[in-house]
This record gives structure tokens, C-alpha cells and sequence, in this order.
């Protein structure tokens, strides 16, 4: 294992040498190695020299400079990017912090109980040097307004001292250049669902004489950062993988409105493929004997361990639609197949369907939805890696060949499918919004009645199949809104 310390550091020249010496002699778990990823952000004072002498001594040091000074946030931001470690912590170059407690920092880490750790100044029994009454006052009215917005109970969330696994935070995206930081990495670790703890620590702040440099006017900065990421949902560093669709969490209603809808088909043991982060796992597991909630997305998978953990009828697995293998073992095991959202990504759309039905006992039943229309395809699907859309009767034609009856389909959000044209087709455009996304949410419970009235096609089609040997059924389309106003 090796733990990258992430080091911040602008003119510094007085203390940064005598920080370093601590931190590449502090302790560590056995068979711990180190890494000292640090970023000078062109200091003025003679520290750059003095860091390069110390990273020529000790191979342990990396070394990097910013050509401009550009904040500690946007200097943390590019140390990220070099981490190799397992495991990533923050150290400011400064003395406040005490190195020698690292191993209490990375406990949580390493039991597998969290994702990421805090240091917290106001948790009792360590030793705190007694400073200016105003700035501890900011201190915890920041973080009292921070765990308002992101409904987290942390006693410091302006901490210097932060330790996450490294491939999660690496995937977090850090757009603050300042000390806007701080609050930033809190939220969007709250919206994600990470697994946070906080561990007393010692601190030792030294006074604006002394060389601290937050000040008031970066306070009010991280008031408008609490703001703006809790209306953004922000949360990757790239698009990944179907990203763009669970971040649907943003959008409650539609999702309540699809789980309504397919409920009554769902049995008492179900697989459900390409799971995301829980969206509708977390609607529909209730009740049930068991729920496999199946992803190939590592970070997927991680969210879905973490939500849940300590719900006994869910299982999460890692099960790639497109590799047969994964399947080894779960044949005749479930009365329910959900195939929610995947069908348009996958390279082998029969193959998928057949490896579903023989996850099925006899008469199980195959929930499926997918976005319909091919002449739809455009600018939208591509950017959320859409490989196809499917005609009504093109879907009804795979599952029929699999060894499907269909039951019923159901078109779903017919108000979505003109501005979806409009964006998609006409202007071109790579994403939506997340306002349009908050203002559909709250206005479905009129689009959902409004839908069975629109003479056109929805957006998505859903269709229920039941696995059989029978002759070719006849298809019963019922309007969506007359499941969803039972």
C-alpha cells in the first residue's frame, strides 16, 4: 500500500523545510510506503529553491510548480492528478497540523469502514492552541451553514487535514482555485454518499503575524461555494460511464414515477442489471427476498456497496452485460429481470437478452426500458454513449426470439420527446441542464397525466416479457398512466 500526502505550498520559506522533515519521518501503518506529491504555487519568497534542494535529497519527493499563482485549491487540484497512492491526504505546509497522526487518520480508511476522513479541530481531547475568538466563530458558523446544505453532522469542515481513497477522489472534480476548496470537496462528498468519519486532532494555528493567510473575504467566498455546489450536482471528473443518467437523483419525482409503474411486475427475487447508484434498486428492494443489484462501473459499484450496506435482501455484484462469464451461476435464480437503461449501450443486444432469460425460472418476468425512436438519435445520445434507439416493434422482436411473451409495453414521457428533438436534432446540444432537469421533476405530476393523452410515441418505451415457450402472443399496450394512477 502507499499513502500520497498532497502538499499546497506558497511562501513558505521559514517553516516549509522543518514540515517536510516531519512529514517524511512521521509514522505509518506497517508496510505502509510514502509519496510526497508537492505543488508550489509560484512562490515569491526563495521556498521554490528550498524545495528543490529537499526533493534532489529525497527521492520520496515529487515536485511540481504552477507557472502562475493560481490558490491552494487549484494547487490541491493538480497534486491529485499526480497521486499514485492508494491512499491521498492533504497536509498544508505550515506547522498547524501534526503529521505524527496520520495513523489515526487512516484507521477508518484502512478497516474498509470509510471512504474519507476528516480531522477535526473541535472534537475534545487533543491539544489546541487558544487563537482569535472571530475566526473560530467563522470556522463553525461555516461548517454550521455547510451541514445545513449537505445534511451532514461534521464539527469541522474547514479542516485542513483530509484523507479519502485515492481513486475516488481522483474521480471528484475540483473546480475552487482558492480556499473555496474546503466546503467544494465537503458537498460534493455528501452528494455522492461517501462514507465520511472525523478523528480528533491537535492543531497549533498561528496568527495572521505569523504568516496565516485565509482571511474574512475567503469566508463569504465558501458561503457562495456552499450555494453554488448544492445547486450543481457536480459530481464527476469526467463522463463516466452512464453518468449523465444517475445523476438523475436530481429528479425524485420521474423516478418515482417510473418505479410506480413498473412495481406490479416486480417479483420477490430480482436482478437487476446496470443498477447505477441505486435510483431505483432503492425504490423497489423493499419487500423483496432478494435484490442483486448488478453494475461494471467501479465507481458504481462502490456507491452501491456503500447505500447498501446494512440492507440485508441486497446483494451487489459486478456483472458486465456484455460478458457471459459474469453470468456463470445465476441461472433459474431470479422471477424478476430488470433491464433498465442498458440495452442502448450494450455491443450484443440479443446476447444480453439471451443471458437474462436464462437467469430467469419459468415464467419469470424481463421489465425493460429503453429510449425509443431511431430517427431521434442525435447530439444527446452520443454525448450519454447511446449506441441506438429502439423502435417499438424492433424491441418486441428481440425478446420474442429470446424466448420471451411480451405481456404489455408501455410508452413513457411523451412531454419530453419534442424538446428532446429540438436539443438533440436541431441545436446539437451534448448535455441537459440540470435547471431543465429540476424543473421537469417538479412539474411531473402533470406531465404524468398529461402523457396518456399526447397522440405520439414516448420518449421511452417500457415493455414487460415473460419468459415461456409459447406461440407469439398478442401485444397489450396500455397508456403508462393508467399503471401509474393506480
Amino acid at each position: 500500500m502507499k499513502l500520497s500526502i498532497l502538499m499546497p505550498v506558497y511562501n513558505e520559506r521559514t517553516v516549509v523545510e522543518r514540515c517536510i522533515s516531519l512529514v517524511l519521518h512521521a509514522p505509518l501503518p506497517e508496510n505502509m510506503e510514502r509519496e510526497l506529491v508537492i505543488v508550489d504555487d509560484r512562490s515569491s519568497d526563495g521556498t521554490y529553491a528550498i524545495l528543490e534542494r529537499l526533493a534532489a535529497r529525497h527521492p520520496e519527493i515529487r515536485l511540481f510548480r504552477h507557472e502562475i499563482n493560481r490558490g491552494k485549491g487549484a494547487a490541491v487540484r493538480s497534486a491529485i492528478e499526480h497521486a499514485t497512492g492508494d491512499f491521498s491526504l492533504i497536509q498544508d505546509a505550515d506547522l498547524e497540523y501534526d503529521p505524527s497522526e496520520y495513523p489515526q487518520l487512516l484507521k477508518p480508511l484502512l478497516d474498509g469502514r470509510g471512504d474519507a476522513v476528516f480531522g477535526s479541530r473541535y472534537l475534545s481531547g487533543e491539544q489546541t492552541r487558544v487563537l482569535l475568538f472571530w475566526h473560530s466563530v467563522i470556522n463553525k458558523s461555516l461548517t454550521l451553514i455547510s451541514n445545513m446544505f449537505c445534511n451532514l453532522n461534521l464539527t469541522d469542515m474547514e479542516t485542513c487535514y483530509k484523507a479519502f481513497r485515492t481513486d475516488l477522489l481522483k474521480s471528484i472534480p475540483i473546480r475552487s482555485d482558492r480556499f473555496g476548496f474546503e466546503p467544494e470537496i465537503v458537498m460534493k462528498c455528501a452528494k455522492r454518499k461517501l462514507r465520511i468519519y472525523e478523528v480528533p486532532i491537535s492543531y497549533h494555528g498561528r496568527t495572521y503575524e505569523e504568516g496565516k493567510k485565509i482571511g474574512w473575504k475567503d469566508g463569504v467566498k465558501a458561503l457562495g461555494v456552499v450555494l453554488k455546489f448544492w445547486l450543481v450536482d457536480d459530481l464527476y471528473a469526467a463522463p463516466y460511464g452512464r453518468g449523465v443518467l444517475n445523476n438523475l437523483t436530481g429528479t425524485p419525482q420521474y423516478l418515482s414515477w417510473l418505479a410506480r409503474l413498473v412495481r406490479p411486475h416486480v417479483g420477490d427475487s430480482v436482478l437487476e442489471l446496470g443498477a447505477g447508484i441505486g435510483n431505483i434498486a432503492g425504490r423497489l428492494m423493499g419487500r423483496r427476498l432478494l435484490y442483486v443489484a448488478a453494475e461494471k462501473e467501479p465507481l458504481h459499484l462502490h456507491a452501491l456497496r456503500n447505500r447498501f450496506l446494512r440492507t440485508p435482501n441486497v446483494s451487489v455484484q459486478r456483472i458486465d452485460p456484455d460478458s457471459a462469464a459474469d453470468f456463470d451461476g445465476l441461472a433459474l435464480r431470479f422471477d424478476t429481470a430488470l433491464c433498465l437503461n442498458v440495452l442502448e449501450y450494450v455491443q450484443e443486444p440479443e446476447a444480453v437478452v439471451a443471458r437474462i432469460h436464462e437467469t430467469l425460472a419459468p415464467g419469470g418476468n424481463l421489465i425493460v426500458l429503453v429510449p425509443q425512436g431511431g430517427s431521434l438519435l442525435g447530439t444527446l445520445d452520443r454525448s450519454m454513449g447511446h449506441l441506438r434507439r429502439f423502435e417499438s416493434r424492433e424491441l418486441e422482436t428481440l425478446l420474442t426470439r429470446a424466448g420471451f411473451q411480451i405481456e404489455k409495453k408501455y410508452n413513457l414521457n411523451k412531454i419530453g420527446k419534442p424538446p428532446w428533438w429540438i436539443h438533440s436534432k436541431l441545436l446539437g446540444s451534448v448535455r441537459i441542464h440540470k435547471v431543465t432537469l429540476k424543473i421537469f421533476d417538479k412539474t411531473v405530476w402533470l406531465w404524468r397525466r398529461i402523457d396518456r393523452i399526447l397522440p405520439w410515441n414516448g420518449l421511452s418505451l417500457v415493455m414487460i416479457a415473460k419468459k415461456t415457450g409459447g406461440d407469439r402472443p398478442r401485444v397489450a399496450e396500455e397508456p403508462a398512466e393508467a399503471v401509474a394512477m393506480r
